[in-house]
């Protein structure tokens, strides 16, 4: 069988268009409906404490839409009827309501049986505790973790060779149920805490029976293949390391759920010049003559997270340095990637100073051979219009 080939522009502009950012941005107030088309797009959207700039989980959103109200997307994590829910996917991530079952295998197992490092220490060491947690978050209205700490008078730290952040009995109890699927998340405060709730209070409209029945859930087998289709369409065009990184998912899962999609003609295996693996298409994937975005990418952004995909398809070596010591960072600590037309052109370090009004543009950094006028007058709109979304009034400013 002749394997077909694509040049590399044309397998960027296939990445690009699958994640929804050849699209024009509306030219009008952006909506519920535009949101959920972005998420419903990228499959699901990272989640991250960091708030130097803003929260990770608006930005994916500003960048294929412009700028839009962030409360709307709050409402549709928090509120009835929810489009959207929280669970560790990638990282900690929003994902549609119908994506959370399918979690059942890759991550929810491997709370209840050990092999996600000590996660299951909890229910094992403390199970009265957990039984308590559970029913207290079943029975009560949503709540933070200090919340139901207090409710249950128990805020006693765990001991310091224990698992876990330096976190309270309770605060693991809770983020082991929240783990097994066996508790939600009605959303998060101002201060970026989770509030736990139980999963018949944020099941989604239509979605009670795989969400609140396992029995109704879809067997490991079917629901590996929906995942590796879900991040199949996402992506355009994959690799297996691609894929399998998109869900955080054994490869031995994506093996056959990927021979599967082949078999059924949903994906094609295909080349991409220049690199040396097998690359699988999407049937659905758009194919773009040209591609004209502009936007500044999240270091969280689906785009961009798998950093050898970004390699090998953009020449773009991009590694996050938050954690890395300040005196040793090679382009700044909040590191957004800045997409000119089919190119990431540069990066630009980011902060919103809330209290000056501004957004500060710390550092800049040109790729080889850009970094001329028009990418400067591109740029500079861009972080104009990114202070005005963030409402930092006075404007953009160095340093």
């Amino acid at each position: 069988m002749t394997v077909r080939t694509l040049r590399p522009a044309q397998a960027r502009r296939i990445a690009l268009a699958a994640q929804g950012l050849a699209r024009a941005r509306p030219d009008r107030r952006v909506g519920t409906r535009d949101l959920q088309r972005v998420l419903d797009t990228v499959g699901l959207v990272q989640i991250d404490s960091v708030n130097v700039l803003t929260r990770s989980q608006y930005l994916p959103f500003f960048a294929r839409l412009g700028p839009y109200d962030t409360a709307l997307l709050d409402r549709m994590r928090d509120r009835a009827p929810r489009r959207m829910v929280e669970y560790w996917a990638h990282e900690a991530s929003l994902m549609t309501p119908a994506t959370w079952p399918l979690m059942e295998h890759p991550r929810m197992e491997r709370a209840e049986d050990g092999s996600w490092g000590g996660m299951q220490r909890i229910a094992r060491d403390h199970p009265d505790l957990v039984a308590a947690v559970l029913a207290e978050v079943e029975t009560g209205q949503p709540r933070t973790a200090r919340q139901i700490e207090a409710a249950l008078g128990h805020e006693r730290r765990a001991p310091a060779e224990d698992w876990g952040w330096n976190w309270s009995l309770v605060k693991s109890a809770l983020e082991y149920l929240f783990w097994a699927g066996r508790i939600s998340s009605a959303g998060r405060t101002s201060q970026f805490e989770r509030r736990y709730a139980g999963l018949a209070r944020v099941v989604p409209k239509g979605e009670s029976g795989p969400w609140l029945d396992r029995t109704r859930r879809l067997p490991p087998q079917q629901a590996y293949v929906e995942l590796v289709r879900i991040a199949a369409r996402a992506q355009g065009l994959s690799t297996q390391a691609d894929l399998a990184d998109y869900f955080r998912i054994p490869r031995e899962e994506v093996r056959p759920a990927l021979a599967r999609l082949v078999a059924d003609g949903e994906v094609e295996e295909v080349r991409v010049e220049g690199t040396d693996k097998p690359w699988y298409l999407h049937e659905r994937a758009r194919r773009p003559r040209a591609v004209h975005a502009r936007a500044l990418l999240s270091p969280f952004d689906s785009l961009v997270w798998h950093r050898p995909r970004i390699e090998q398809l953009f020449d773009f070596h991009y590694r996050l340095e938050i954690y890395t010591p300040a005196h040793k960072r090679v382009h700044g600590y909040y590191v957004l990637p800045f997409l000119l037309g089919e190119e990431l052109i540069g990066r630009v370090d980011l902060k919103a100073d809330r209290a000056a009004g501004v957004l500060r543009a710390r550092q800049i950094s040109w790729e080889a051979g850009r970094g001329g006028r028009d990418d400067r007058a591109e740029l500079d709109e861009e972080l104009g219009l990114m202070a005005g979304w963030l409402g930092l009034t006075n404007g953009v400013a160095a340093g």
